[in-house]
């Protein structure tokens, strides 16, 4: 009887948990062009976009040209999630602080959770609770670190995007069964 509800505690701990996630973008240089390149301060290059659910494990990857605000990715990237449904609580940077997303996210049943910016006029918008939640974003920054074990991952060397991002997501695949 132990042996089947330890079975059976394993098959719930698999399970994806949309409840909580974070997201984040990476920047990745484009060493010889091609679709989806931005030119930034950098350099040319393509924007990573990851959600990543409370164990780390990727729910949604997008890339675009590294020239677009992460504020208009945040949108794209919920549409792309792998899930039937959306997470109740998106954590993020300073970067994903922005009323007009608040809004949108709401409308969909997402809460964003993101530190206010320092030049932002209205300071109360959210309160100290909410953000106690945004100790739990360093989980994408180890995704992202996870993905740069990939050493076809780190520079972009392909020309078309759909390629580049099959790299990204044959990696994700191969980190969700490794890390399950």
């Amino acid at each position: 009887m132990s042996k089947w509800h330890s079975q059976k505690c394993l098959k719930n701990e698999k399970k994806i948990n949309v409840s909580e996630c974070c997201i984040d973008a990476k920047f990745v240089p484009a060493k010889k062009g091609g679709t989806c390149v931005g030119k930034t301060k950098c350099g040319k290059g393509t924007k990573l976009v990851a959600i990543t659910e409370k164990s780390g494990r990727p729910v949604s990857v997008l890339i675009t040209d590294a020239s677009c605000h992460e504020v208009r990715l945040v949108e794209p990237a919920l549409d792309a999630c792998w899930t039937s449904e959306y997470p109740a609580v998106l954590i993020g940077d300073k970067a994903y602080d922005s009323d007009p997303l608040d809004a949108s996210l709401r409308s969909r049943g997402v809460e964003m959770v993101a530190p206010h910016k320092k030049n932002r006029k209205r300071q109360a918008t959210q309160d100290g609770r909410r953000l106690r939640r945004y100790k739990h974003r360093f989980k994408v920054e180890r995704f992202f670190s996870w993905l740069e074990d990939f050493r076809r991952l780190v520079v972009r060397w392909e020309h078309y995007a759909e390629n580049y991002l099959g790299f990204v997501l044959l990696a994700c695949i191969r980190m969700s069964l490794k890390y399950l």
